[in-house]
């Protein structure tokens, strides 16, 4: 079965304005407080959804070249899951692997903080459902350049648009992608 990345680009969005936009006051994961929140687990773990979510995201990265996708654990790690199932049904695209970055490293066993298949020496992307200052994805981003990967990007399905974008870019020196930004989803 073949998908029109252009339905599902509109697909997707419509799902994220009608079942992830929370409207109210919150306060978020960098501790900045906002009207409205974007509870985007309602996407990424959905059966519907996360299959666009997958297809979304290699469509925004398809310039990129890298052979692994991941991020700090929580937000990142079904859209990592989503995006390496769309590139193993996909045919002309590549095999992905993913990964997975801990807050902190484990105190036990491997005692490691990125898990997964070996990151070491390849060329990765970071991703994340949502960011806002792009704390998490910078975290992640050295986690993995501590594991010995080459970092190539980091990407996010939405774009808060409150200095994430330019934040990656000056700290952590690689480029910014989003899927949508808040006036995508009409919450300028």
């Amino acid at each position: 079965m073949t998908h029109s990345v252009e339905v599902d680009r509109r697909n997707l969005l419509q799902q994220i304005q009608e079942r992830a936009i929370v409207h109210g006051r919150v306060t978020l994961s960098s501790g900045k407080e906002a009207d409205w929140y974007l509870d985007l687990r309602r996407i990424t773990l959905s059966g519907l959804t996360a299959p666009m979510v997958g297809r979304v995201m290699l469509d925004l990265t398809r310039d990129l070249a890298y052979d692994a996708v991941g991020g700090l654990t929580m937000g990142a790690d079904p859209v990592a899951t989503a995006m390496l199932h769309a590139a193993a049904a996909d045919d002309d695209s590549r095999a992905l692997d993913a990964f997975v970055v801990r807050k902190q490293g484990k105190s036990h066993g491997l005692q490691q903080r990125v898990e997964g298949p070996s990151i070491q020496g390849r060329r990765v992307l970071i991703v994340e459902d949502t960011s806002t200052t792009g704390g998490s994805a910078l975290d992640a981003v050295t986690a993995a350049r501590e594991a010995g990967a080459e970092v190539v990007a980091v990407a996010v399905i939405a774009d808060r648009a409150t200095g994430a974008a330019e934040r990656i870019q000056a700290d952590g020196g690689v480029p910014y992608l989003w899927a949508y930004g808040p006036s995508d989803l009409g919450i300028s």
